[in-house]
C-alpha cells in the first residue's frame, strides 16, 4: 500500500470508527506502529485535527470538523477521475453528466500550474473507442491499482515500464516496453506500448498486468500511435 492510499485509509477509518488505536491502524493498513506514528504526523501537518488520548478507552481521534489546508489530489487521481468519466460517456452511460463535468471543472481548478501541464500531457496519450462484438469478455478482472501511478511516472518521464504479464491463454512473462497510450474499449482497458525487442507497438489489457516497476535507466521518445486508422483493431488485441 503506498502511502497515500495509507494516508486515506488512515482518515476513512477513523472518520468511520470515532476512535481508533495505533495498534488496530497498524493491522488496517498492513504497517508498523512506527509507519503509522508518522502518518499521522503528516496527516497532522496536512490540516487535519487529530488528538491523542492515553490510557484505557483512549486512542486516537479525528475531529469531525477537521479539513485538509491543502489539496492532495494527484495527477494520477484527477486522471482515473476523467477517464472514468469519459470511459461511461463512451459506453453511453453517465447519468448527471453535467454534474460531474462542473465537478471536475472545479477539481482542474484546484490543481497547481505544474500539475495542469502534467494532467494535459497524460491526456494526450488517452484513446477510447468502441469494443469489437466479437471480444470474449469472460475473464474480465480487476487493474492492479498500482498500475495507473506507475504509468503516469513512465509516461511523464518517459521512461520504459516493466511489468508481469498473462496472455489469454494464461501463459505469464516478463515485458519491458515504452508506454505510448492507453486505449479504453469499455469495459477492458489497455496500455499501448511500443515493444523495444519486437520493434512494433503491442496492446496487453490491463487487468493481466501486475507488478508494474518504472525502470528510469531506460528512456524513450515518444511514438505516434496511429489509432486514427483502425482504434480496435480486434485481432491484435486477442493477446
Amino acid at each position: 500500500m503506498n502511502i497515500r492510499i495509507r494516508h486515506d485509509s488512515i482518515v476513512r477509518t477513523l472518520r468511520r470508527n470515532g476512535t481508533s488505536t495505533v495498534d488496530a491502524l497498524a493491522q488496517e493498513v498492513g504497517a508498523s506502529r512506527r509507519t503509522v506514528l508518522r502518518d499521522i504526523c503528516a496527516l497532522r501537518d496536512e490540516g487535519f485535527v487529530i488528538h491523542s488520548e492515553s490510557g484505557p478507552g483512549g486512542g486516537l481521534q479525528l475531529d469531525p470538523q477537521s479539513m485538509q489546508t491543502n489539496a492532495r489530489l494527484s495527477v494520477a487521481e484527477v486522471f482515473a477521475l476523467l477517464i472514468s468519466v469519459a470511459a461511461m460517456r463512451a459506453a453511453q452511460n453517465l447519468p448527471f453528466s453535467d454534474l460531474a463535468d462542473a465537478g471536475l471543472a472545479k477539481i482542474e481548478r484546484s490543481l497547481p500550474s505544474d500539475k495542469v501541464r502534467d494532467l494535459r500531457r497524460v491526456l494526450e496519450c488517452l484513446h477510447i473507442g468502441q469494443l469489437s462484438p466479437k471480444q470474449d469478455l469472460s475473464d474480465v478482472g480487476k487493474i492492479d491499482p498500482d498500475l495507473l501511478p506507475a504509468f503516469e511516472t513512465a509516461f511523464l518521464g518517459q521512461c520504459q515500464i516493466k511489468f508481469d504479464y498473462r496472455d489469454a491463454k494464461g501463459n505469464r512473462t516478463n515485458r519491458q516496453v515504452e508506454p505510448q497510450a492507453m486505449l479504453i474499449l469499455q469495459p477492458l482497458w489497455y496500455l499501448v506500448g511500443w515493444d523495444p525487442t519486437r520493434e512494433d507497438f503491442r496492446h496487453f489489457r490491463m487487468d493481466r498486468i501486475s507488478n508494474p516497476l518504472c525502470v528510469e535507466d531506460a528512456p524513450f521518445r515518444r511514438r505516434h500511435v496511429p489509432f486514427e486508422d483502425d482504434v480496435c483493431p480486434y485481432n491484435d488485441l486477442r493477446r
